[in-house]
């Protein structure tokens, strides 16, 4: 983490602090003369790996509270630049602090605009930054912080006034609602104790005044002034502030507050720089009034820091993925040594189990060769319920066909011209995985039906079989005797009488697995 440099703007000169873990330590004073500049200068050039922000707390400071109506995005942008350029057209050093948006039906937004009004006392300083290219992250008013103050403190958020010492002046501050609404400083005449007394209250009821004059607060209303001292101081300032009907003071341990927001620097008198340079670094508010320009280097820095954050988040992942999966690796390692132990251990054991079997009067080979056959053979056995089938629904449609005998058989080589029912001639080889039966029968019809006819009913029925993809139908002897040296008698002849008509058929089905 870069070290972290605060740097403190007065009137009169700039304190350089070092800031690290809630302790203060002021580093350098630079006057506001050449040789100050020069000085802070090479200040700069001995801290190039540190990140400043610059607090400042002069007189030439101005705030105006202006109402633009209910915008977002580039919009608002655009009207905030416009009210920053008509209030203080002569200096850059300008921002604007959102106090909220009213609550009647068009919301207008309330802003305070805040801009230190003579940029040439800022121009040495920050043309020293700009030379030696700082990590500026921003300029900062001491007001501003003063809110972040009263929050840590639990202050009640009702109208009240800040006072506190820095440089020889009272910062007055006036809050509503717990922001900033006003703020001026005023000059000390003598730095005693009772000098310091005695303008807190007159400085107190000049303010209740010029406010109740601007309109900020009614005629009459009671002020709450929280007056920021050393513990050596309270009795004095009991003495000289003194509760009146429109002002009423609480003084506030500076001490006490200190520990409060986490400074480990006690301060040793009634000033409060300290405080608000803690504030800074931990609580800092996020209006700022430095420009883009001066802010280069911190920018770069900032995101130079994100991307080793990244990087360095990126790196930790791989390495914690990567020794999650070198302990996965080395338990999967040790669990397939357990694995190929164990498998050891029982194929011994197997060993030691078969040497106690009786030998076989075959060898190996030829057992797995007639284990491998009966495998087959009953991956094969099926019965003819399927012939059957296919058998019956081709008869539904012929009434006039009667079955005599079917012969069925699995086929276990490739079939030669005779089968085991007798029947020889042209017949086609039949595979291993195949089973066939042969369909004997007869068909009787009417007297009066021809040749031509009878041949057309024994067609219907073979056709009724092939009409099934997975059987294959063979005729092995036709009911009447087609040869081509044979006459076929027509229609008009005599019929043949009531002679039954034999007929087979060999229907062959493959195998499934």
């Amino acid at each position: 983490m870069k070290p972290q440099r605060l740097l403190y703007l007065s009137a009169c000169q700039m304190t350089a602090c070092h800031w690290r873990g809630g302790a203060l330590v002021c580093e350098a004073t630079f006057p506001s003369t050449q040789t100050g500049w020069r000085q802070f200068a090479y200040y700069l050039a001995q801290n190039p790996g540190s990140i400043f922000s610059l607090l400042v707390n002069v007189a030439e400071e101005g705030f105006r509270i202006e109402t633009i109506p209910y915008l977002r995005g580039a919009d608002r942008q655009t009207v905030i630049e416009r009210k920053l350029a008509q209030t203080f057209s002569n200096t850059p050093l300008c921002a604007a602090l959102s106090l909220g948006h009213e609550k009647d039906r068009r919301k207008n937004e309330n802003l305070l605009l805040a801009a230190f009004t003579n940029p040439a006392f800022f121009q040495p300083w920050l043309d020293a930054i700009r030379a030696a290219d700082a990590m500026l992250s921003g300029i900062f008013s001491l007001p501003l912080l003063a809110s972040s103050l009263l929050r840590k403190l639990s202050v009640s958020p009702e109208p009240c006034l800040l006072l506190s010492v820095q440089d020889q002046s009272i910062r007055q501050s006036f809050f509503d609602k717990g922001g900033l609404r006003f703020s001026r400083l005023t000059p000390l005449q003598h730095n005693s104790i009772d000098s310091i007394a005695q303008a807190f209250a007159a400085e107190s009821i000049k303010l209740q005044q010029y406010l109740v004059g601007q309109r900020l607060i009614s005629r009459g209303q009671t002020l709450t002034a929280h007056v920021l001292a050393h513990p050596d101081a309270f009795k004095i300032l009991r003495n000289s502030c003194i509760d009146t009907p429109v002002v009423r003071f609480n003084i506030l341990d500076i001490t006490e507050c200190a520990r409060r927001i986490g400074l480990k620097t006690k301060p040793r008198d009634t000033c409060a720089e300290s405080l608000f340079l803690h504030l800074l670094a931990t609580h800092r508010t996020g209006i700022q009034f430095a420009g883009e320009d001066l802010r280069h280097g911190f920018r770069i820095a900032r995101s130079r820091s994100l991307l080793q954050g990244a990087g360095a988040l990126a790196l930790t992942v791989c390495l914690l993925l990567s020794a999650n999966t070198l302990f996965d690796a080395r338990q999967i390692s040790l669990d397939t040594e357990v694995m190929r132990v164990e498998a050891a251990s029982a194929r011994r054991g197997y060993d030691d189990i078969v040497k106690t079997f009786p030998s076989i009067p075959v060898d190996n080979e030829t057992l797995k060769s007639v284990i491998g056959r009966y495998l087959a053979e009953e991956r094969r056995s099926t019965t003819p319920g399927a012939f059957y089938r296919e058998i019956s629904r081709a008869l539904q449609t012929e009434s006039s066909i009667e079955i005599d005998r079917l012969d069925w058989k699995i086929s276990d080589a490739d079939t030669d011209t005779t089968d085991s029912s007798g029947w020889s001639g042209d017949v086609r080889p039949v595979s291993e995985d195949s089973e066939s039966i042969v369909v004997q029968g007869t068909l009787r019809l009417d007297a009066r039906i021809t040749s031509r006819q009878l041949l057309g009913v024994f067609g219907h029925f073979v056709d009724a079989l092939r009409s099934s993809a997975n059987l294959r139908v063979e005729v092995l002897q036709q009911p009447l005797d087609i040869a081509s040296g044979a006459s076929l008698r027509g229609s008009d002849v005599e019929s043949e009488g009531e002679k039954p008509r034999e007929f087979a058929l060999r229907v062959t089905r493959r195998i499934e697995p």
